[in-house]
């Protein structure tokens, strides 16, 4: 697939961008198209001029998402470092747009003594990724403090969503810190957590390559630095499947895996 884009898109435009650039587990192969909006203006022109039958994929600061070696056809936009007004509206509501980083909102809705927002500080990503998993830490979650959503859609067009529009579930984040790793891998099965059943099969500390369970927090996988996409996946298969052998159930991952093998 060879991607057409107007001229004066151009000069905005990465071809085959290396996304292990983009991604908290520092893995990833090339985007076909890679594409950072200044400002929402300009990703709605991109939008209208985009080919309709090309796949976009998005991704913000890429903490919750491994892609593939092989990387992403069609193209890729990134909400990182734009997209990232943070404002005050009344007493007790922000508007913020999806690049907002979770650990701003955080920190700004502190200084203006707003609450209980404290929870977005353990949430490693911006607020699109947080909206589209129910991201959450520290008993808090995402979508119980939304009102209201703008999106865009691929004619360019916004459209105001009430929070009753969408089905949503519960997502627990938490990230070690200095290690390259996504979040927790795993959502947590009913009535129990991930981190218990895959330290319980004897996985802490576990490797393929240079990817391993982590000693620290076992829902963790982490890259030592030269992991590659594949040993990634490779432990998390191999993780599902002694959970279910030893515990027989079945862990469903958390991470959004993407891209060509």
């Amino acid at each position: 697939m060879s991607v057409a884009l107007a001229p004066q898109f151009a000069p905005r435009v990465r071809r085959d961008e290396p996304l292990s650039r983009h991604t908290s587990w520092h893995v990833g192969g090339p985007a076909e198209v890679f594409f950072n909006p200044r400002d929402r203006e300009e990703l709605a022109a991109f939008l209208r001029a985009a080919p309709t039958d090309v796949p976009i994929h998005w991704i913000g600061l890429g903490s919750n998402l491994l892609v593939r070696d092989g990387g992403l056809r069609g193209i890729v936009i990134s909400t990182h470092g734009t997209l990232d007004v943070l404002e005050r509206l009344s007493e007790t509501t922000v508007r913020a747009e999806a690049g907002v980083a979770c650990a701003r909102i955080a920190r700004q809705c502190i200084k203006w003594g707003l609450g209980p927002a404290e929870f977005f500080a353990g949430i490693p990503g911006t607020l699109g990724g947080a909206l589209a998993m129910n991201a959450g830490a520290f008993g808090g979650e995402t979508w119980a403090h939304v009102r209201a959503l703008e999106t865009i859609d691929r004619r360019g067009r916004t459209h105001r969503r009430e929070p009753s529009e969408y089905r949503v579930g519960y997502r627990e984040v938490s990230q070690p810190i200095g290690e390259w790793s996504c979040g927790s891998v795993f959502t947590n099965p009913p009535g129990d957590h991930a981190a218990r059943l895959i330290e319980a099969a004897g996985l802490k500390g576990f490797r393929i390559g240079d990817a391993s369970v982590s000693q620290k927090h076992a829902n963790f996988i982490i890259n030592h630095g030269r992991a590659s996409a594949a040993d990634l996946e490779h432990l998390i298969g191999h993780v599902r499947d002694t959970v279910a052998r030893v515990h027989g159930v079945a862990l469903h991952p958390e991470v959004r895996i993407v891209g060509v093998p």
